[in-house]
């Protein structure tokens, strides 16, 4: 898969070893988990759902954990097959730290099923991470851990207005195109946009290419030339003053700012 690495960002070795002394007592590993900010589910050996935290429950509005816990198998779901590919699911049960970038949460797949009455969000991507924990020789759990990259809430069209222009700010900004992408027409999209956002949708295309700028910014291995130009911009021209405008400092003085 190409949005799957082999790289942690994180020494997934130090987590692991924090577990060794909870392996006899699940019921303490579980309150740990529980007070853990990051969405997190453990599956046991064969794939079956044994915990997911409040906050798993919480961003995906599950009310009743007990209708999933003993029940649903990661290694068994066509949709995360879909989303992960199952070799990779598998991989990931004989003892191998995995992590896939970007998966889009199988929110409408969670309401289908039942597990989820209403949907708490229109859209959100995530990284997910799977981190074998081990008993000596043999595997014990497997934990899955998320970390939220984007999430789109509020109305649907909005949302999904967000989500077409966070996914296409490379291209020039095209109003008329968003709406297409949100299948209603311009007339319609823009007051909507503006009214729940207070931006018009030019306006968040400009955000989120100025905020693609300044993360890239940090990259100082790269001259704000090339990193304009990664970003699809022009570092003498209006971008420029755009980028100035927005966050008050010149490019270089941004770039300067960063520790």
């Amino acid at each position: 898969m190409n949005n799957e690495s082999h790289t942690p960002d994180n020494d997934f070795s130090k987590l692991s070893e924090s577990f060794k002394g909870l392996l006899g007592s699940p019921e303490m590993m579980f309150q740990f988990l529980d007070i853990l900010s990051q969405p997190i589910q453990v599956f046991d050996p064969d794939g079956t759902l044994i915990f997911s935290n409040k906050v798993f429950l919480d961003f995906n509005g599950i009310e009743y954990p007990s209708a999933a816990i003993g029940k649903y198998n990661l290694l068994r779901d066509p949709v995360c097959d879909a989303l992960f590919g199952h070799e990779t699911l598998v991989r990931g049960f004989r003892g191998e730290t995995i992590i896939c970038r970007n998966i889009p949460a199988p929110i409408d797949d969670l309401v289908n099923r039942g597990f989820v009455k209403e949907k708490p969000f229109e859209t959100a991507y995530l990284d997910a991470s799977l981190l074998p924990i081990f008993n000596g020789d043999k595997l014990a759990y497997v934990i899955n851990t998320f970390a939220i990259n984007r999430i789109y809430q509020g109305l649907p069209e909005v949302a999904r207005a967000k989500e077409y222009i966070d996914s296409h700010w490379l291209d020039k900004f095209d109003a008329h195109a968003v709406a297409k992408a949100v299948n209603v027409s311009y007339s319609t999209m823009a007051p909507i946009f503006r009214q729940q956002t207070g931006m018009t949708l030019q306006d968040y295309y400009q955000q989120v290419k100025i905020d693609h700028i300044k993360e890239k910014l940090g990259d100082k291995s790269l001259t704000i030339q090339q990193v304009f130009n990664a970003c699809g911009a022009d570092s003498r021209g209006w971008s420029a003053k755009l980028f100035r405008k927005m966050t008050g400092m010149t490019p270089k003085e941004y770039r300067n700012s960063l520790r």
